[in-house]
């Protein structure tokens, strides 16, 4: 009885795992595809809809690429961070003189994704170990001077074979490239939920 019990634990765990690497796949692809669209960086607040809202689709910023690609997969940021926020004011940054929620653009700023990810227990280890990465991941960094910056780990590898690259848009439009440690890593999340 003891031995079917581990069985089907380890069965539970190995469905599980086969679920979320494929979920990440199909974030790391939803990410991918999003570089075949000109994208004009663009941080401009835009008034849109609620739920499933988005920026004019040739505009765009970081935070819109991560957006963008787990809407295709069903999941919106958006009404997501929007709800946790509502709830849960104080423990969101307080970094813009806000005194309530903004559908507009809360789910827009790069401190108030990492907020909501953590809240989720989507943390994961920050290393400089290009192996701990991986596809279907969402990785924040500072840029310096109070700027910081998000993007998506895609099941690409880079030129060395170590790691794996990177969608973002850091000024460029939504594009691929080998940058994972370029910046300081502040922020490395893998959320997966169901949509």
């Amino acid at each position: 009885m003891i031995r079917l019990r581990i069985f089907l634990i380890a069965l539970t765990c190995q469905i599980c795992f086969a679920q979320r690497s494929h979920e990440a796949v199909d974030l790391s692809e939803a990410a991918l595809e999003l570089t075949k669209q000109q994208v004009t960086y663009d941080p401009s607040y835009f008034s849109i809809d609620y739920p499933n809202g988005d920026v004019p689709s040739g505009k765009g910023v970081c935070t819109d690429v991560v957006i963008r690609a787990y809407r295709k997969l069903g999941i919106d940021l958006q009404q997501r961070v929007h709800e946790d926020m509502k709830a849960n004011f104080q423990a969101y940054p307080q970094n813009w003189g806000l005194r309530s929620t903004d559908t507009n653009i809360d789910h827009r700023r790069v401190p108030n994704l990492m907020t909501y990810f953590k809240r989720q227990g989507a943390s994961q280890a920050i290393t400089l170990q290009a192996k701990d990465y991986l596809p279907g991941d969402v990785v924040c960094w500072n840029l310096g001077g109070g700027t910081t910056h998000i993007g998506i780990v895609i099941d690409k590898k880079s030129r060395d074979g170590q790691g794996h690259l990177i969608v973002h848009n850091i000024g460029q439009g939504q594009v691929i490239e080998d940058c994972l440690f370029d910046f300081k890593i502040i922020g490395h999340y893998r959320y997966l939920p169901a949509p």
